[in-house]
């Protein structure tokens, strides 16, 4: 039996010590103390894994779900990637809850998956169930709608959602869109889900180009962001259904090439997607 001082080992500081001392331990054996501390390092040490191994296990793990429109899932390779936040960036009027609505509809009645919906613009459309059909019925009821319209009632339900697993303490000294950028992906790593958020835009100055706002800390939250715009159309082929023309531009993603395009027409294709159900 030796009596227990600091550094007698790897990992005995004094701070152990003494709390040892207080538990009435001072004296041990050398090898116990090595059993130990093999011990701890095989429960809390991480072990190598091969790059095959996360391979298969990122391929059994994730699910890729179609937005319901071929031009939007192509800039998208595929679709939406579970485990994954992407972004929908742009003025008003491009049309972003629009296609948040139609991917909505999308998941819920043809893919049979549950959506929640969170509206913090108070632009969620108001079903009328008399005129709703069994089926349809069925659909609206995998979608789960929250109202809330201020971060921190935000972060509350996001937090709450979140209870049901892995339970994550509060730091309050992040800020608040860091805390929100911090529990959106830990929410879509640990349930495998696909998270879709809209953003508006800000100038950088005066005629200068348009990029998403929020600031840099935000811009590494979304794994892929499109930036959604006004088609450009000549004057002379303008028209009701020509304004009705959007452009979503790829502008980050980890597989695809940035600056892809696509066009698409707002009013038409994600709306009536979405009134086929209600």
């Amino acid at each position: 039996m030796v009596v227990l001082r600091e550094l007698m080992c790897p990992g005995l500081e004094l701070e152990l010590v003494r709390s040892l001392r207080a538990a009435d331990v001072s004296t041990g054996k050398r090898s116990a103390l090595f059993s130990i501390r093999r011990v701890l390092l095989a429960q809390h040490t991480a072990f190598p894994v091969s790059g095959a191994d996360l391979y298969e296990e990122l391929l059994s793990c994730t699910a890729i779900l179609s937005t319901g429109h071929p031009r939007l899932d192509e800039l998208l390779d595929s679709g939406l990637f579970t485990g994954e936040l992407t972004e929908l960036a742009g003025p008003p009027g491009t049309g972003k809850t629009q296609v948040c609505f139609g991917v909505a509809v999308h998941i819920a009645h043809f893919l049979k998956q549950g959506v929640i919906f969170i509206d913090t613009t108070g632009a969620s459309p108001q079903p009328d169930s008399s005129t709703c059909c069994r089926q349809r019925l069925a659909a609206l009821q995998r979608i789960h709608v929250f109202r809330l319209f201020d971060l921190l009632s935000l972060l509350d339900c996001l937090y709450s959602l979140r209870r049901s697993g892995l339970q994550q303490v509060r730091n309050k000294r992040l800020p608040l869109m860091a805390q929100l950028a911090v529990v959106l992906k830990a929410m879509v790593k640990d349930f495998n889900l696909a998270a879709l958020v809209t953003n508006h835009v800000t100038r950088e100055s005066s005629g200068g180009s348009v990029r998403p706002a929020l600031g840099v800390s935000w811009s590494h939250a979304p794994r892929t962001r499109l930036l959604l715009e006004h088609a450009h159309t000549s004057a002379q082929h303008t028209s009701a259904s020509q304004s009705s023309w959007r452009s979503a531009t790829l502008i980050k993603s980890s597989r695809q090439v940035p600056a892809e395009q696509a066009r698409y027409m707002c009013a038409i294709l994600f709306f009536n997607r979405l009134t086929h159900l209600l």
